[in-house]
């Protein structure tokens, strides 16, 4: 069974090829090779020229290794858009093994488009409930948060009356009027210093629309996805120097301050990056309540 260990020299797609069949997935071929490429799983290899004519190109080292751990993730996954997290993961945390050129088409493959962005917009929404839905909020209105949300995150068009709609829909399960409404009081989840209210929920919603929103339209191109990975790196870096005072201070949400494992990390990359390079969309670039 061959190992990423085992691989130390560059090689062409035959070897990767060579490579998938010896570490236990006789299905993989040149073809599905290329589909991946395609897809940002792999990078394109790099072209080498002879004295007379050309020689096949070469995947580097990293790229064969990736390639092995792809194959041991996809045993994991239903679908090849969610596979896609591996590259995305490997290029924000760690330089040299994915470029940015990869990284871009990954990242268009994680998103998606149609059935796939919306089923990422619904795990999105139902993960953002379960952080911040009141334990007595009704089912129904459970179901128009996950329902709102979705639709909003899918890259639905964000109007002046469809802002006021979500703020709406944030309160009735942050702030079921069942306990709020005679009290007059506004529920803040979490420390102090990093409050989960209303408005801010609704902001972490709006950034989520406007990143698959530019995603969808072309509009996130490397330079952009660089700029959210550098914001992310420095947010994380603060984040983990702090995580053990929020989480001491958080209260019902402390989960979410736990310490994530290197399997949280991978299967979050998306989620994570597709949230800040919404906030950093919508605060350097002007985004109006429609989302342009």
């Amino acid at each position: 069974m061959r190992t990423w260990q085992d691989i130390t020299e560059p090689g062409t797609i035959d070897d990767l090829v060579a490579d998938a069949h010896a570490a236990g997935h006789p299905d993989m071929n040149a073809r599905r090779i290329q589909s991946w490429i395609a897809k940002g799983l792999l990078d394109q290899p790099r072209l080498r020229t002879l004295r007379r004519g050309s020689a096949k190109a070469e995947h580097s080292v990293n790229q064969r290794r990736l390639l092995l751990l792809l194959l041991d993730k996809r045993r994991q996954v239903a679908h090849l858009n969610t596979l896609a997290q591996v590259p995305l993961a490997v290029w924000l945390w760690w330089d040299g093994y994915v470029p940015t050129r990869q990284a871009q088409r990954a990242w268009e493959t994680w998103v998606g488009r149609g059935r796939r962005s919306q089923d990422v917009a619904r795990e999105g929404a139902a993960g953002l409930l379960q952080q911040v839905g009141h334990q007595l909020a009704t089912p129904t209105a459970r179901t128009r948060f996950v329902r709102v949300v979705t639709e909003l995150a899918n890259g639905r068009r964000l109007t002046v009356r469809g802002r006021a709609e979500l703020v709406d829909t944030v309160r009735d399960v942050m702030e079921p009027e069942s306990v709020f409404a005679a009290s007059g009081l506004v529920r803040a989840l979490g420390p102090a210093q990093a409050p989960m209210t209303v408005e801010m929920v609704v902001a972490h919603v709006e950034a989520l629309h406007t990143a698959v929103s530019r995603t969808l339209d072309g509009k996130v191109d490397g330079v952009r996805l660089e700029r959210a990975r550098a914001i992310h790196r420095a947010s994380m870096a603060d984040y983990l120097a702090q995580r053990a005072d929020l989480a001491a201070q958080a209260g019902q949400i402390a989960q979410i301050f736990r310490e994530s494992t290197l399997q949280e990390h991978f299967d979050n990359s998306g989620r994570q990056l597709l949230l800040v390079l919404g906030m950093d969309l919508m605060q350097h670039r002007g985004v109006r309540p429609d989302g342009t």
